[in-house]
């Protein structure tokens, strides 16, 4: 009897065993038929779509086209239909990874309360689709497109789909500009800026922005404008106020009188030409208490800006709209006081403590030199102190201080035209500068006594330059 009852539990052991092998044998042919799996489970062409709408992170969005893309919320909001294209290119060839056919556990693939549902209606079809959990093992979602099968999406739609409306709103764009023929500026500045290659008066090869001055054509630094069109370039639109203005909405972002109007005529890179407008403001209740000071800061500045006529209002950094508002005369001109390049210099005369001394140019080892008499100045520090005379501030002023250093530049250019600077006392801290024998700008008082030690440095027959009586800043 024992014999039987080990018989009965061996062939117990060995149907059980059989059992488990059949079991496993079939579940590794399953698991083997998913992982090659690779179809295509969706073919939605994006130009036959009728409507799209969404749930996800506790928001529904629900969008319908005839024509054009319309929110079903508000038909007055304009939809970007360049996003609306991108939301469907997943769709055109949906693909999955593997299959899971007839699910019964919908719950064990996060399907029962998914991340994320789509539905989209085309050309008399609905479909909805479902996003579940994310399979870390994988790196691929489980997807449900109400076939009874889950699948492991080739490409996660939660990457279009993770959206706000305000992405979704046909922003204003700014073009790119190519070459610049004009810039107006209207409200807080009026004047415009041009561009001739051959322009007015300058003794520079790369000037080639120019705006009129007492009746003359005179020059900007070609960086400074360059810089400056970069910045409406690189405007950030995306802080939409609103996308409808009204009145109400203008006045209370200072935009129905805005501060500064920017127009910018250009001839496209792609060939088209056009004229764009930029209307800037400040905050008017911040407007009307305090105007920007150089010790604000950013953070405490709230400006708008608007695009032509257009209906958008956008909320813009201060760090923006204070470089929109560096659009003065003195922010765009050359901020040196040596208005030529060094190798046009073929002579200068400096005139120091009563005394003038002559240098001419020379061929530098390192680029353009000067000599004095006859003998060839290995030192660059005239030359570097000569280039390093900026503008602090521009000024109208005349000179009422005593001359320091005055030097008259002979130029290697038509008519062989000579620049006369000259540096006078000031105060403690500046010098006042002149060009032409008009006043231009202060310089700081170190860059003066820089540019004197420089000049007693390579003329030693002059008189030391007393040392009490400059101080250099700290």
């Amino acid at each position: 009897m024992k014999r039987y009852k080990r018989l009965y539990v061996v062939l117990a052991v060995l149907l059980a065993a059989c059992i488990a092998t059949f079991a496993l044998s079939r579940y590794k042919a399953q698991k083997e038929q998913i992982q090659t799996s690779g179809e295509t489970i969706l073919s939605i062409s994006a130009d036959e779509v009728e409507s799209l709408s969404w749930d996800y992170d506790g928001q529904t969005l629900s969008f319908h086209r005839d024509g054009a893309w319309s929110y079903d919320d508000d038909a007055a909001f304009p939809v970007d239909a360049e996003q609306m294209d991108l939301l469907l290119e997943p769709f055109a060839a949906f693909g999955a990874a593997f299959i899971i056919e007839d699910v019964d556990d919908l719950g064990q693939y996060g399907l029962d309360n998914p991340v994320c549902t789509i539905r989209i209606t085309a050309g008399g079809e609905s479909w909805t689709i479902q996003l579940g959990d994310y399979s870390k093992m994988d790196a691929q979602r489980y997807v449900s497109i109400g076939d009874g099968n889950v699948y492991l999406a080739a490409h996660d739609p939660l990457d279009e789909f993770d959206v706000t409306l305000d992405e979704l709103i046909d922003q204003d764009d700014i073009p790119a500009f190519g070459q610049v023929s004009e810039l107006r500026f209207s409200g807080a500045e009026n004047y415009a800026v041009s561009y001739q290659e051959d322009g007015g008066n300058t003794y520079r090869e790369d000037d080639v922005y120019f705006t009129e001055r007492d009746g003359e054509q005179v020059p900007l630094d070609p960086d400074r404008v360059e810089d400056y069109l970069q910045a409406i370039q690189s405007l950030s639109l995306t802080d939409c106020v609103t996308y409808s203005a009204n009145d109400d909405d203008l006045q209370a972002c200072g935009l129905d009188s805005p501060e500064l109007i920017i127009e910018v005529a250009y001839d496209g890179e792609d060939g088209a030409s056009g004229t764009f407008t930029l209307n800037v403001s400040r905050d008017p209740d911040e407007r009307a208490a305090e105007a920007p000071t150089d010790g604000e800061s950013e953070e405490e500045i709230t400006a708008y800006a608007r695009v032509g006529q257009s209906k958008l209002l956008y909320q813009i950094t201060g760090a923006e709209y204070e470089a929109l508002m560096a659009a003065s005369y003195d922010d765009l001109r050359h901020q040196e006081v040596l208005p030529a390049a060094l190798e046009d210099i073929s002579q200068v005369d400096v005139t120091l403590e009563g005394e003038t001394y002559t240098l001419t140019a020379a061929d530098g080892a390192d680029g353009p030199a000067f000599a004095y008499q006859g003998e060839t100045l290995e030192s660059t520090d005239f030359q570097s102190a000569l280039q390093a005379l900026t503008a602090v501030s521009f000024t109208d002023e005349a000179p009422t201080g005593k001359e320091e250093i005055a030097l008259t530049l002979h130029l290697e250019r038509e008519g062989s035209p000579t620049v006369q600077i000259a540096l006078y006392r000031f105060d403690g801290e500046n010098c006042l500068a002149t060009l032409d024998g008009e006043p231009l700008c202060l310089v700081e008082r170190s860059a003066a006594v820089s540019l004197i030690e420089a000049v007693h440095a390579i003329l030693p027959a002059t008189r030391p330059y007393p040392s009490g009586r400059w101080r250099r800043k700290a």
